[in-house]
């Protein structure tokens, strides 16, 4: 290791400090960056709160050289993810480095020598924490803000992976649905098809009943992605958890499902771009923070589709089509103007084949990278 640098745990609160409060040093010239919640990270990042770590190991670490932070890492092992996938994978997220390769090496060698001394033998990342949350580096599209829940990074970040011998393992994608100010005649048509051939009713979540629906959402969300790479099963408190966040920024009209014969088939839940709003706070919710919130939430004009998912048997039947429509029709009502649909795996063809029927263009993607350790 360089002289002067030394990477460090997070064993206090001022360290944690460092490592929650460094991204405002690296991305201070950026207009595209979004400042995350000071509180929120605190929430994510406390073992007593956020249930993740009731089935991980999480370790971070702040790289200091000559005494200020440059850098940090989160070293990662997910019990759940090693257990369902019969591997030894360990993971690294929460990356932040000033633009010096050094650091960065430093703080990868870190993360690997952790995970090897818990005897696993691939680093795969960035995870924030997992699959399940942000992840994979911006790899293209850098000329625009990231959307609610989407990562963003300098791009020197993959050249500084790739220097390290970390490899592709998979790329994501993000689609970019304008479509939804007016949807194509064809899409209709397919949607309506759908409806009176199988007896499909779409309706909106009810929030007076919100156990009753997270538990549809659950069932509907594990069953869909069950066999997709780098899948997890998301444990009932983790749904529960995330469920809770969703609720203080969801549109009831927005989440929407799918049944037939009274039994739910597929889910949509689309939520507001707050990225459009958290873009103006600084990451604070203090008096000044709370009046930026209310005063810009009144002007979000994005979506993000954060789940669509449909059970297996009822993919093909033109009902995914019918829940976008559904969606697009209440997104227009409520004012909004476009939607990212994201994100999807590079080779999900049939998902990624439905985004662009429906009208959304590729328009960013991102990379998971991977190494044998």
């Amino acid at each position: 290791m360089m002289k002067d640098l030394s990477v460090l745990p997070v064993q206090d609160s001022k360290r944690l400090d460092d490592f929650i409060k460094l991204p405002w040093k690296i991305y201070k010239d950026d207009p595209h960056w979004v400042p995350p919640l000071i509180t929120e990270m605190k929430k994510k990042l406390n073992p007593k709160i956020h249930p993740f770590f009731k089935h991980s190991q999480v370790f971070l670490f702040v790289a200091y050289y000559r005494g200020n932070p440059v850098g940090r890492i989160a070293a990662i092992i997910d019990f759940n993810h090693n257990n369902f996938h019969r591997d030894k994978v360990g993971f690294f997220g929460l990356f932040e480095c000033v633009e010096h390769y050094g650091f960065a090496e430093a703080l990868l060698d870190t993360a690997s020598e952790w995970l090897r001394n818990r005897n696993m033998n691939v680093m795969r990342g960035p995870m924030n924490l997992s699959m399940n949350d942000e992840c994979g580096f911006l790899l293209e599209g850098f000329k625009l803000p990231p959307v609610f829940m989407m990562p963003y990074n300098p791009e020197y970040y993959l050249l500084f992976m790739e220097k390290y011998g970390l490899k592709k393992a998979k790329d994501l994608y993000a689609y970019l649905n304008e479509g939804i100010i007016k949807t194509p005649e064809v899409i209709e048509k397919i949607a309506e098809r759908a409806r009176k051939k199988h007896h499909v009713e779409i309706r909106p979540a009810n929030f007076k009943r919100l156990d009753e629906e997270i538990q549809k959402i659950k069932d509907i969300y594990n069953a869909a992605w069950e066999r997709n790479w780098g899948f997890v099963p998301m444990p009932d408190e983790e749904m529960d958890y995330l469920a809770a966040d969703l609720k203080k920024i969801a549109v009831p009209e927005l989440v929407l499902f799918a049944e037939i014969e009274g039994k739910p088939v597929g889910v949509a839940v689309t939520v507001p771009n707050y990225n459009e709003v958290l873009i103006h706070m600084n990451g604070k919710l203090d008096l000044v923070g709370i009046t930026k919130f209310l005063y810009y939430r009144r002007k979000i004009r994005g979506l993000r589709s954060l789940i669509m998912g449909m059970l297996k048997e009822y993919r093909l039947t033109g009902i995914p089509v019918l829940l976008f429509l559904e969606t697009a029709k209440a997104g227009r009502k409520l004012g909004f103007e476009w939607c990212e649909t994201s994100w999807n795996l590079e080779d999900n063809h049939l998902i990624n084949k439905f985004d662009e029927t429906i009208g959304g263009r590729l328009y960013k993607k991102y990379r998971i990278y991977e190494m044998e350790i």
